[in-house]
């Protein structure tokens, strides 16, 4: 049993995996931050691109999402605060020297049809 790398505690399997397979639709923001943050752990490029809002996906290619995930250690997740389509986060990642570093970013999404979609951010 894996633990979900969002940072709930739970298995993976019981938290983030049901969206990532399109089993379930996250049905908050946070949730959807959430499992997006567990896309980048897992290298799902498809996951990410999907729930990305379509007004930004044209910056933001499947390839893009896929080397970006790849290339960076992901380490933790911390929520900071959650609004109903803004969630502010930290994410703590291990750059090329393997040091710590933290991404700091106060994240809009938009509930469209039914879905939530990240749709930009604004980093500290």
């Amino acid at each position: 049993m894996m633990i979900c790398p969002c940072g709930t505690g739970l298995p993976y399997e019981r938290c983030c995996q049901p969206y990532h397979l399109k089993a379930s639709i996250a049905p908050t923001a946070e949730t959807l931050m959430r499992s997006r943050y567990s896309a980048f752990v897992m290298a799902d490029a498809a996951y990410l691109f999907e729930t990305t809002h379509a007004s930004k996906r044209k910056g933001n290619a499947k390839e893009a999402y896929l080397m970006s995930a790849k290339n960076t250690r992901w380490l933790k997740l911390e929520i900071i605060s959650t609004f109903f389509d803004q969630v502010e986060f930290k994410a703590y990642y291990l750059n090329k020297k393997f040091q710590t570093e933290v991404l700091h970013e106060k994240s809009n999404f938009k509930l469209e049809d039914g879905k939530w979609y990240y749709v930009d951010g604004v980093f500290y």
